[in-house]
């Protein structure tokens, strides 16, 4: 098939209020302006934000793509990215300006100021040195959200060693798979952590997985829980009784900026894992570039992102982004409903947050759990809105703009990957009109296109595949010890003009105004009667319904049609789960979309199956609707009961 049926359109338009423009970094003639000059000279765009970072060696060169789709940015350059981040700050006013501001699951708190957060890193970085860790030497971070996490990402990145952190809820097979696969030599842990009120075995999971990992000579823990652990004498270390004794003061390790940064793993428990390897200097260029105009920054901005550094998200837009440009960042370290379901919106206004940055899935469970819950905060300090991490639905949006932006703020809803480092795609909240949905258009110095599979381009709403057609100084560099994957996983499927691109994997199309819209994975894709429709789509419009809080549509084989369309759906506390509903929400897709993609069957579920960092498993529903059951792996579900129900659900099918 050439081209993926769009089926779903969205007219409403939302501009920046005339306030906000007149402060905002970019207006329309300003980004229009920094457009032009992207295009007309895209090295020397790239090398004007690369200033940006405090270099030892400012580099005169800006892409080398002579090994393409192995690229190089800067490579002349050197510098450490902890001096842009931290000491560039200590002979400014920002020295006792605050960097962290933490909030622990169980209410404590801790506020660190520039200055103490060099001071942690040094010392954290002198006692990594001190046990023999170098540059060039890969480390494994599996800790809680506390500040020793980015203590430590920091810490590792001022000695020149690898980092790579874990998601602190994988398992056991998932440390271990990831510590092998990187020949690592340390391990950075905590007792443990908090999730909804329990106790997460961190340094349990670890010892577990070090059953299997010879190459491992340290393992140093952050005391979190005081739950009892086990200390392996030699081998273990507590990060207090290290610390404690460094002074302060460690000389920053100069690298290329093509030297390494971290390995960050994107592939599931089973298989060989993927490790996505991300560069110094162009991966820090493009997150400062991006943290400055998507975001808007100032300085007397307090800033929230609820990803956690586990994730891409958390590596460039808690730790990397912000700090670059000294910004207070606030850190929370448990679930948005622990312990109550008010908690973001009461960080908000405890800390007086101006920007706050979250996921769909997370707007999906606020509207799933009610309006009164934010409408019992102000939200009064709030300017600007993100989201991440999947296409937000327009209602979701809508709901998002006036119950937590209370109508005044703009949303910045940025496309991006953990490949790509940094946003690639977003409205800049002074400059763009935006539409619910949309994600709108690719940064200054991005080239995006939405091709067929012959790599000829498609037109305004005609879908078809999200690729990137010059390369980006956050670009991957490679696959860790795998270079052969990257360029067949990344550059295999098609070429534009005679010569591979990256393709993103997504779904995707272009409407009239030059807006973009993601349509899902390529792998979302239902074939229902000839028609290929993206499950987002139909996901979309059974969420426009006021009924509904959040939907996951999939296929399963169908003799007649191909494939039936079963929807999973969740609704908003106070409507029943009646046939009689299902009945509704069938009509809702029909009026949105069309008869073609009417659900077969709707099946209500008080909750999706997701991993722990709030993505549905969309795999596990697949089985359910094809089987009636879950056999597949599940070592990343956040709650395997949701499974249990779902398995024993009665479907309202026909």
């Amino acid at each position: 098939m050439k081209t993926i049926d769009s089926v779903l359109s969205e007219k409403t338009m939302f501009p920046p209020s005339g306030t906000f423009v007149e402060q905002a970094h970019l207006d329309q003639e300003g980004l229009r302006s920094l457009r032009e000059e992207a295009s007309a000279d895209p090295d020397g765009f790239w090398l004007k934000q690369a200033q940006q970072l405090v270099w030892r060696t400012p580099p005169t060169q800006a892409l080398d793509q002579s090994q393409h789709p192995f690229v190089r940015w800067f490579a002349d350059g050197q510098l450490n990215i902890t001096e842009s981040c931290l000491d560039r700050h200590l002979t400014t006013h920002r020295r006792n300006k605050a960097a962290l501001i933490w909030e622990g699951e169980p209410g404590d708190q801790r506020v660190i100021t520039y200055f103490e957060l060099h001071r942690e890193v040094c010392r954290a970085a002198a006692a990594l040195l001190r046990l023999g860790i170098k540059t060039g030497d890969r480390v494994i971070i599996y800790m809680p959200m506390v500040p020793e996490l980015v203590f430590a990402v920091l810490a590792c990145a001022r000695i020149g060693a690898t980092h790579s952190v874990i998601f602190g809820g994988f398992s056991a097979e998932a440390i271990r798979d990831r510590i092998n696969d990187a020949g690592a030599i340390a391990v950075l842990t905590a007792d443990g952590g908090y999730r909804r009120g329990k106790v997460v075995p961190l340094k349990h999971n670890v010892d577990e997985a070090l059953k299997h990992c010879p190459g491992i000579r340290h393992v140093v823990v952050v005391s979190r829980t005081g739950q009892d652990i086990t200390m392996h004498p030699g081998r273990d270390h507590f990060w207090n009784d290290l610390v404690k004794a460094e002074s302060g003061h460690c000389e920053p390790a100069i690298v290329s900026a093509e030297h390494p940064l971290f390995i960050l793993y994107t592939s599931g428990t089973t298989g060989k894992p993927k490790g996505v390897v991300h560069s110094t200097g162009g991966y820090a260029t493009q997150v400062a570039f991006s943290t400055k105009y998507v975001f808007d920054l100032r300085d007397e901005d307090t800033y929230f992102c609820t990803a956690d550094v586990g994730w891409v998200t958390g590596h460039s837009y808690i730790v990397y982004g912000p700090l670059i440009h000294g910004a207070s960042v606030v850190m929370y370290e448990g679930a948005p409903d622990a312990p109550h379901k008010g908690r973001f919106w009461e960080i908000i206004d405890k800390w007086g947050v101006t920007i706050f940055y979250t996921a769909p899935t997370a707007i999906r469970a606020f509207m799933r759990w009610g309006d009164q819950f934010p409408r019992a905060y102000r939200l009064n300090t709030l300017r600007l809105l993100g989201t991440v991490g999947e296409p937000i639905n327009p209602a979701a949006w809508i709901w998002y703009h006036e119950q937590i932006g209370r109508g005044r703020c703009p949303i910045v809803d940025t496309w991006w990957q953990t490949e790509t480092g940094g946003m690639m795609v977003s409205p800049l909240p002074g400059a763009t009109v935006a539409k619910p949905g949309s994600c709108t258009q690719p940064l200054p110095g991005i080239a995006v296109e939405v091709v067929h599979k012959d790599g000829t381009r498609c037109g305004p709403n005609e879908g078809g595949y999200l690729v990137v057609t010059r390369p980006w100084p956050g670009q991957l560099r490679t696959v860790w010890g795998d270079p052969d994957r990257y360029s067949k996983t990344y550059f295999g499927d098609i070429k534009v003009g005679g010569r591979p691109v990256y393709f993103t994997g997504d779904r995707a199309r272009f409407d009239e105004d030059g807006y973009l819209w993601v349509m899902g994975r390529v792998d979302d894709v239902l074939n229902v009667a000839g028609h290929r429709i993206g499950t987002a789509e139909v996901e979309s419009a059974l969420v426009s319904h006021p009924h509904v809080a959040e939907a996951a549509v999939v296929g399963r084989p169908d003799e007649l049609k191909g494939q039936a369309i079963v929807a999973f759906v969740t609704l908003r506390s106070g409507h029943s789960q009646t046939p009689e509903t299902a009945a509704l929400l069938k009509d809702q897709v029909v009026r949105e979309i069309g008869a073609i993609a009417r659900p077969d069957d709707i099946r209500f579920t008080d909750a999706l199956p997701k991993t722990r960092s709030g993505k549905i498993m969309r795999r596990l529903l697949r089985e359910i609707a094809t089987t009636g059951k879950a056999v597949g792996d599940v070592t990343t579900l956040e709650d395997i009961a949701v499974l249990q129900r779902l398995s024993a659900s009665d479907s309202d099918e026909e």
